[in-house]
């Protein structure tokens, strides 16, 4: 079975505004978890950025529009052990496995994803090899990229979540 074409033009460097209620299911998985300030690096307008304050930490957005290449990033004068985003899609792997180096040895990486990023071979290392990786909370609603679009959402998403402190196998929710 394949996936329809939903119609629409891929947009440039993969900017799809995350809808604040996605970011607000992903909240109650890590909002125990959350003490220190948040880096949003793929922030674009600031959608999620808005839907992070709640928790009420910081949080920085940055983009690459906005001349901050987030896969550049070193180590050095890092402040941040939350990182919280939703990556480019052709850049995902790199964006995950970067932010786990950013993160080590106390934080935790949110990524909004297709639901079967998890199900490639290639991939292995993030997920069924990797110690960190903790949760995936399905949505179970199909996201809505554009506002005023009559179209139907083609895929499924969900968060995955990679935590320094987890220990044991990884857990699977769903939204509410």
């Amino acid at each position: 079975m394949s996936q329809r074409d939903s119609g629409y033009a891929r947009q440039e460097r993969d900017l799809y505004e995350t809808p604040e209620w996605v970011t607000a299911a992903l909240l109650p998985h890590i909002k125990d978890r959350i003490n220190g300030p948040i880096w949003e690096p793929a922030a674009a307008s600031g959608n999620m950025v808005r839907a992070l304050e709640p928790l009420g930490w910081p949080v920085l957005g940055t983009d690459i529009a906005t001349g901050d290449d987030f896969l550049t990033t070193s180590k050095a004068g890092f402040d941040f052990d939350f990182i919280i985003t939703n990556p480019p899609y052709e850049s995902a792997q790199a964006f995950i496995q970067h932010a786990i180096n950013l993160t080590m040895t106390d934080g935790l990486v949110a990524m909004l994803l297709r639901t079967d990023f998890d199900h490639a071979k290639s991939r292995a290392n993030l997920f069924r090899l990797s110690p960190r990786f903790a949760k995936k909370v399905v949505l179970t609603k199909r996201i809505q990229w554009f506002a005023d679009s009559t179209g139907s959402p083609s895929f499924n998403h969900a968060w995955f979540i990679w935590d320094w402190r987890h220990k044991g196998a990884p857990t699977l929710a769903y939204d509410p």
